[in-house]
């Protein structure tokens, strides 16, 4: 996959990236929150990352396609299912990256591969998404068994063209992340590098039916309307995990 490097914030890994990716119809719904709610729920090994002193957390339900490790290609049943994530924004070592809450998936393979290959909190969730006057109708339930319930409904649609974030703007703090961070049952953190080229955001709008993604964190959203980007497509590569902290 060629896609362009000068605009990443750090230098890509000097080994082969693991698996590769396309992220689809995507949106980004986010609200702000006092970084004192988000911080124990995150490893002491990590610093909440905020803007303007003000920290972030996301729903972002899109889907996933054409995922294959390296050197292998797509395998039917396996390779494309619908993904939704709970998020906020971490740093250390000088490299912001996401801290994931939870990820629903409705690919019990996917769940078990990702849960054991990157240390991730993925569950099994029903879920789909269809397209409805001009956007996608998303719902998803979770079903993994001893996972708190938590469930999503809504739609979502592009109002405008695409764009580049600025450098220095709230939009681009939020998106232009190049590495997930991951902490596995003995506490260790672990980073994972991705790369991909800068995402082709569009305003959106949207109504959101259903979101009980957060009652698991012991969170509330504020009463307000979340900042929304969509993207259409997004070309990824992700590198296995190296350790952070032990």
């Amino acid at each position: 996959m060629q896609i362009a490097i000068s605009h990443r914030p750090w230098d890509l890994p000097s080994t082969r990236w693991l698996m590769a990716m396309r992220w689809r119809d995507l949106v980004f719904m986010h609200w702000p929150l006092p970084s004192e709610q988000l911080c124990p729920l995150i490893p002491p090994a990590l610093e909440m990352d905020t803007f303007d002193g003000t920290a972030w957390i996301g729903v972002v339900p899109f889907r996933m396609t054409g995922v294959h490790p390296r050197c292998l290609p797509a395998l039917p049943g396996c390779s494309a299912f619908p993904e939704l994530n709970v998020r906020t924004y971490v740093t250390t070592q000088g490299k912001p990256g996401v801290w994931f809450f939870s990820l629903d998936a409705a690919n019990p393979i996917a769940v078990r591969a990702a849960r054991w290959t990157f240390c991730l909190p993925y569950f099994d969730a029903q879920m789909a998404i269809s397209l409805w006057q001009g956007g996608y109708r998303y719902r998803s339930r979770r079903t993994h068994r001893g996972a708190s319930p938590a469930a999503f409904a809504g739609w979502y649609r592009p109002t405008g063209s695409v764009f580049h974030a600025p450098t220095d703007t709230l939009e681009h703090w939020l998106t232009e992340r190049y590495c997930l961070y991951a902490a596995d049952r003995k506490g260790r953190v672990w980073r994972g590098d991705i790369h991909h080229d800068r995402w082709p955001l569009q305003p959106a709008e949207a109504e959101i039916e259903v979101n009980t993604m957060l009652d698991p964190l012991g969170l509330a959203l504020p009463h307000m309307a979340p900042l929304l980007h969509f993207a259409d497509r997004l070309d990824v590569v992700a590198w296995p995990l190296s350790l952070v902290h032990a």
